[in-house]
């Protein structure tokens, strides 16, 4: 067990046994979680051989994916977007209970918020949706107090400062107006490839304009405005295709809009469960 050692960095083999994206996995790493041949491992350099150590994570021993998933979940509000919780509040993991893979949630979703998630085991493809270099785009519907008018609209799309950092550009219009019981809230559609923490509430508390309700309409390629909240289903063959294509840096570009459900006629396999 060394890292001038055969062998593949552990952070590779945990992404590829669908434990953890590579960015996970490292954090698992230098957290004192993971272990090779009963020695605990804090080096991100470190390499093991699967086939021939024993790895575990959190004392479990690490073995291949049997096969990749990829699930869509319309994540309800009051569910934190992870596997765990230590403060035992509810995660989208107790909306999946026939799932029995080992999967986890490609980048989050906040507490407060809903719409679409990709969950997988396929750490590789993971770990590339989520990387800026690729750009994936995700699109959200703002529920805003107030209008914005067209200089705050721009504002947005230039990009605002955020703790001191200028976000990207992204792209902003202004859905509806007059909502809500006094008619004085609006919808925006903001879509963008950034993926920091409260990224678009912070986007518009900076023009002035705070965030009402919050929810993720598509995800790269990938949209269904008939999946109903708190249900899931597995991707189609073709929309994994299409979502391969944006990990490579291929996909949605910014601006466009894929249709508005991306997938044929619904897969004999795929699956769907209400909320418990």
């Amino acid at each position: 067990m060394s890292e001038h050692l055969p062998g593949d960095r552990l952070q590779k083999i945990l992404s590829a046994a669908g434990i953890a994206s590579r960015r996970a996995a490292e954090a698992l790493i230098v957290n004192g979680r993971v272990s090779v041949n009963g020695v605990t491992v804090l080096a991100l350099g470190t390499r093991a051989d699967p086939a021939r150590d024993d790895i575990r994570v959190d004392g479990q021993r690490v073995r291949a994916a049997g096969r990749h998933r990829y699930i869509l979940l319309n994540k309800p509000r009051g569910y934190m977007t992870t596997r765990k919780d230590p403060e035992r509040r509810p995660t989208v993991l107790d909306l999946l209970p026939d799932v029995r893979e080992y999967i986890y949630p490609v980048g989050r979703l906040d507490y407060d918020s809903e719409g679409l998630l990709l969950l997988t085991n396929d750490g590789e493809m993971a770990e590339r949706l989520l990387h800026p270099r690729h750009e994936v785009e995700r699109e959200y519907h703002a529920r805003v107090r107030g209008v914005p008018d067209g200089k705050a609209l721009e504002r947005l799309r230039r990009g605002v400062v955020i703790a001191g950092r200028r976000t990207a550009s992204a792209v902003v219009r202004l859905v509806a107006s007059g909502l809500g019981a006094r008619e004085d809230q609006s919808l925006l559609s903001i879509a963008l490839h950034e993926g920091r923490t409260r990224q678009v509430r912070d986007m518009c508390d900076a023009i002035g304009h705070p965030v009402v309700r919050l929810k993720r309409v598509r995800f790269g390629p990938i949209a269904d405005p008939t999946i109903k909240v708190g249900e899931h289903r597995d991707l189609t063959p073709r929309e994994v295709a299409m979502l391969r294509q944006a990990a490579a840096g291929a996909g949605t570009t910014a601006g466009a809009r894929p249709p508005a459900r991306t997938q044929g006629p619904r897969a004999p396999s795929a699956q769907r469960s209400r909320r418990a």
